[in-house]
């Protein structure tokens, strides 16, 4: 399974007039604003595919990547962008039968850098994180992949603790599905990883269908 169908300039369209679905609208809407906040710049859209307000699951990873960016990219947050991160998470949501629409897919920095976010950057992501909580009634489950989406998790949770309701949502950690935050010399260690990113996935499941 190829998660490549924004190379597709039929799907493609298709994303782009579902900009502002219902619902989307006030995810896409909350980005509009964000966009130049304090002169950060530019982040994407989440591509109509995903479950917006209906999401049950909220997939944190790091900052957008550059087949997201508008004019070389999508323009989305999809997981059907081109590029080997989105083809893997893809592949391991259907293989634990998750479906693009429970999904909503979010940056720990939201806005796009292409780079590992300072940790004052991951601290600006806090806010933008709440306030997509606030428009998920469905949440069940936060998937964090990588230590910067868990480092911001972190942060949140020290401004705001009363989020982290355990009766509300399970929060599930795990490694960035990226090849280089898998990849290690050592095999044992890198089948490790890989193993407890697969583990998660199923966690994820599991939850989602309790």
């Amino acid at each position: 399974m190829l998660a490549r169908r924004m190379a597709d300039e039929n799907f493609r369209t298709v994303q782009e007039q579902g900009r502002y679905a219902a619902h989307v609208r006030a995810i896409n809407r909350m980005v509009d604003g964000l966009r130049d906040q304090d002169g950060r710049g530019w982040l994407p859209h989440v591509a109509p595919l995903h479950g917006g307000a209906n999401a049950r699951l909220l997939s944190v990873l790091r900052d957008p990547g550059p087949k997201v960016r508008e004019g070389t990219g999508s323009g989305f947050l999809c997981i059907e962008n081109d590029d080997p991160t989105a083809e893997q998470q893809l592949e391991a949501f259907a293989a634990v039968g998750i479906e693009p629409g429970e999904i909503m897919p979010w940056n720990a920095y939201p806005w796009y850098i292409n780079r590992q976010p300072k940790a004052s950057e991951r601290e600006a992501g806090v806010e933008p994180l709440v306030r997509l909580i606030g428009l998920l009634p469905r949440l069940k489950v936060i998937l964090l992949q990588g230590g910067d989406a868990a480092d911001t998790w972190r942060r949140l949770l020290r401004r705001y603790p009363h989020i982290n309701v355990p009766s509300r949502f399970a929060v599930i950690s795990t490694y960035h599905p990226s090849r280089q935050a898998l990849w290690c010399a050592d095999p044992a260690v890198r089948h490790a990883r890989i193993q407890h990113r697969l583990d998660a996935y199923r966690g994820v499941a599991e939850a989602l269908n309790r």
